[in-house]
């Protein structure tokens, strides 16, 4: 009998029971919600007459529809009536329920998938599940996370169970040492464009190699946050020394004795060397250059010292999709992408707002300030970050300083530009460098253009006013 894989690990520690058509009941050991995908939820609980199962099992933010300005009034001052009602919702379902909550303008709020590992709620060997696709993000620590829907909130609040057929497995292994200006959202992009955004479906992802083991927890946070943009339910980095000083001494980890009790157990959840997956990948990346997307899909990805795809070099079904997407993103076939102009840069989201990302955005700003350069005149830049704890971690640091001085706005942390779900968004045509992880039509607002890429390229477009390569100001 061949081994096991991390993930056949963590399901097997977790399955309740297993039916005759193969879906099994599988127990959760963390339940994130927030305000948007929990209304219908709690309805259907209060009219069920059932209580929330395990409430110290619960994690509560505000993050999807907060505006970023003026927190401190509270939910009753939000100015949207939807954005408001869902609010002071969660705000009621939580109270009734003793869930553990983090209010707009506690320090502690975020957005969920930065809050979750800033508090120590993460941990290795952990089923974790949230109304939200991004929940992958907590693979990185070696848990199993995965984004569910409203109906399946509602089934976590009354069982702390999730019904699930199970997925196979996958390894995706990073090999070699990547080059100046490449890092996790570049490993992302790189892998989501060679197997494109169906090329995870029905998998769970585990990442390996040298250049996976050589980043920081937050890069792989960003790496496992888009595994859901490569189509798979989850991804998966064994844990090791990294992940455990990241962990230690945040809130709610173990502490004393009980931490050391807990790292046995923890470093357990790996795959034996003759565990067998039904599908490898394997991506150079000191072969990568910074990488942005060009058109409506994550898969649409090109070199910074690149061209967008030319239609007419192309079969007609493929040229058909190209051309629309062109069409919608306001590029001419074959163009340099660094021709493109640009309007908005967005810094944030639960791919890129942590202190790391912010150090390095601030950095490109930080020598863009020391040679006479700011934001472009006709660009209007934003800098939002993850949590009010990475918000106050990077004021003591002066980053935000670094950021107001050469013209971005400095905002209150949530989910911000990465969706059209509050004040930040943008207007019809405008092109925005984003460091998000989607770049659907109408993503970050009806009619807008979204180019995905890492913190210091978003930075840099910032300076330079289009598209631009990061490498020229390092």
């Amino acid at each position: 009998m061949s081994g096991k894989t991390l993930y056949d690990k963590i399901w097997d520690a977790h399955v309740v029971s297993t039916d005759a058509n193969g879906e099994s009941v599988l127990y959760i050991d963390l339940h994130l919600i927030h305000e948007v995908t929990t209304p219908q939820a709690f309805a259907g609980l209060k009219a069920a007459h059932r209580p929330v199962r395990r409430p110290d099992r619960t994690l509560a933010v505000a993050d999807h529809n907060v505006p970023t300005e003026h927190q401190a009034l509270g939910v009753d001052a939000v100015a949207d009536e939807e954005a408001r009602l869902q609010l002071q919702t969660l705000v009621r379902n939580v109270a009734v329920h003793k869930i553990e909550f983090f209010p707009m303008g506690d320090p502690r709020n975020g957005i969920v998938h930065v809050v979750g590992p800033e508090q120590g709620r993460t941990q290795p060997g952990m089923t974790i599940v949230c109304g939200d696709s991004h929940t992958s993000t907590h693979g990185a620590f070696g848990a199993l996370a995965q984004g569910i829907g409203s109906s399946e909130v509602e089934h976590v609040l009354a069982t702390q169970t999730l019904r699930q057929q199970k997925s196979k497995n996958m390894r995706v292994r990073f090999v070699g040492a990547p080059p100046p200006g490449v890092g996790a959202k570049d490993f992302a992009l790189a892998m989501i464009e060679q197997i494109g955004t169906a090329g995870g479906t029905g998998h769970v992802i585990e990442y390996v190699g040298e250049a996976l083991r050589a980043l920081s927890m937050e890069a792989r946070m960003t790496l496992c946050n888009m595994t859901i943009e490569a189509g798979a339910r989850a991804g998966l980095v064994a844990p090791d020394e990294t992940t455990f000083a990241y962990m230690m001494g945040r809130p709610a980890t173990p502490k004393g004795g009980a931490w050391e009790l807990a790292l046995p157990y923890w470093k357990s959840f790996f795959s034996d060397p003759d565990a067998k997956f039904d599908r490898e990948v394997e991506v150079d990346v000191s072969k990568l250059t910074p990488m942005v997307t060009w058109g409506t899909s994550p898969e649409d990805v090109v070199a910074i010292d690149g061209n967008v795809p030319d239609p007419a070099t192309l079969d007609e079904a493929k040229a058909v999709q190209v051309r629309r997407m062109l069409d919608y993103m306001g590029l001419a076939p074959g163009q340099p992408i660094q021709s493109a102009r640009i309007d908005r840069v967005f810094i944030g989201s639960c791919t890129n707002s942590r202190i790391e990302d912010l150090r390095a955005a601030a950095a490109v700003v930080q020598r863009a300030l020391d040679a006479g350069r700011q934001v472009a005149p006709h660009v209007r830049a934003m800098v939002v970050a993850g949590s009010g704890l990475v918000k106050d971690q990077a004021e003591s640091e002066g980053l935000d300083e670094v950021f107001r001085a050469a013209g971005f706005d400095w905002r209150e942390p949530g989910c911000s530009m990465c969706l059209g779900m509050n004040p930040d968004r943008l207007e019809p045509g405008e092109r925005c460098a984003s460091t998000s992880n989607r770049n659907f039509e109408g993503r970050q607002g009806r009619g807008g253009r979204t180019h995905l890429m890492s913190p210091a390229m978003a930075a840099a477009a910032a300076i330079a006013g289009h598209i631009a390569d990061v490498r020229d100001f390092l």
